[in-house]
């Protein structure tokens, strides 16, 4: 009797530490990362997240978030709620001066093919997107904002128009318009005074700012719908609105180059994983997949030189040479310093 009690106890331990095994198994090949949802969204997911998940034989859920500051509250309240995340520069470089990132393993990721500046101790770049003056062409036709310094002349360009709900790029645009020169922006903003400066540049429209956008879905629907005469925005998510019917046009001369790559929460439970697939996800072969989609550059020069995207897609990409050389290229370093005190100003005078 005992032995058979024996055998089954054994049997039961058996089948539980089996479970177990499983659970555990389950958990360590599946990853969660999160985005900004959309048309750039579903670029990545077809472009790289599943096909990359595929490759490593690893299960990859999706879901949405609203920025660094959702990774900063996930950490800062020790919930478990995604692995990666999909970020501009500038929110990175402010998380990682926060302390709520993990330090990337560069001898895992490889970015020796990316483009200078394009990857930094917390965050490996994907793509590169440019913010940009779109303005409405049944308000102006071809002759629309073809500056910041446009853009803010509402004189000149009566109508309405739209900012971003949050900081990254606005400042740069606005001193832009009041007259700095590209080479010394980063300098000016290097100062509350500089920050003010900005901001007193945006108050001065504030009264023809009718919508302060939140997502680049909604910037996007802003103009397909007509809302406003022009807004800021991402150059990707305008093509994408204008093939489904949008009148919108954007000149490169108001560009603001940023890039846009991953990073992994504070004490991730699933870090070495997650560093293997962001290793996966640099390979030039998924960047040229996701640039199908959207029309966001990569980072990795390979994708260039292996001849992986055909020249006539090549020439729609911020980063292509005749492009580029007309914009501002966002400075990751100024927001790690300055993006917090910046931020405050901004949401302050939003609300004022």
């Amino acid at each position: 009797m005992k032995k058979s009690f024996k055998l089954k106890s054994l049997a039961v331990t058996a089948a539980v530490a089996s479970v177990m095994s499983v659970t555990t198994a389950s958990f360590a090949d599946e990853l969660r990362i999160v985005s900004w949802g959309g048309a750039y969204q579903k670029g990545q997911s077809v472009g790289i997240f599943q096909p990359a998940a595929k490759a490593m034989g690893i299960t990859v859920k999706e879901d949405t978030y609203g920025g660094i500051s959702d990774v900063k509250l996930m950490v800062k309240s020790g919930a478990d709620k995604f692995d990666i995340f999909s970020s501009g520069a500038g929110g990175c470089a402010s998380g990682g001066t926060e302390g709520i990132l993990e330090k990337l393993d560069y001898s895992v990721i490889d970015v020796s093919n990316h483009l200078p500046g394009m990857y930094s101790d917390y965050c490996a770049g994907a793509d590169i997107f440019s913010v940009v003056a779109a303005w409405n062409t049944d308000t102006y036709g071809d002759n629309g904002p073809r500056s910041w310094a446009d853009f803010f002349d509402v004189e000149k360009f009566p109508g309405t128009r739209a900012m971003r709900a949050k900081v990254d790029a606005q400042l740069e645009a606005a001193l832009l318009a009041d007259g700095v020169a590209m080479e010394d922006i980063y300098t000016v903003l290097d100062s509350e005074e500089g920050i003010d400066r900005a901001l007193d540049k945006i108050r001065s429209i504030k009264d023809h700012i009718a919508v302060w956008w939140t997502s680049g879905a909604q910037h996007a629907q802003l103009m397909k719908d007509g809302e406003v005469d022009m807004t800021t925005g991402w150059n990707g998510r305008f093509d994408v609105a204008k093939l489904d019917g949008a009148k919108v046009a954007y000149d490169w001369k108001s560009g603001i180059m940023d890039w846009e790559g991953y990073g992994i929460p504070k004490n991730a439970k699933n870090k070495d994983l997650a560093m293997k697939y962001i290793a996966e996800m640099m390979k030039p072969e998924y960047m040229a997949e996701f640039a199908k989609y959207i029309t966001y550059g990569p980072t990795n020069t390979k994708v260039y030189e292996l001849g992986l995207m055909e020249d006539s897609r090549a020439r729609q990409m911020p980063s292509h040479p005749d492009n580029a050389k007309h914009q501002l290229t966002l400075k990751t370093a100024w927001y790690a310093k300055w993006r917090t005190i910046a931020a405050e100003k901004y949401t302050e005078m939003m609300t004022e």
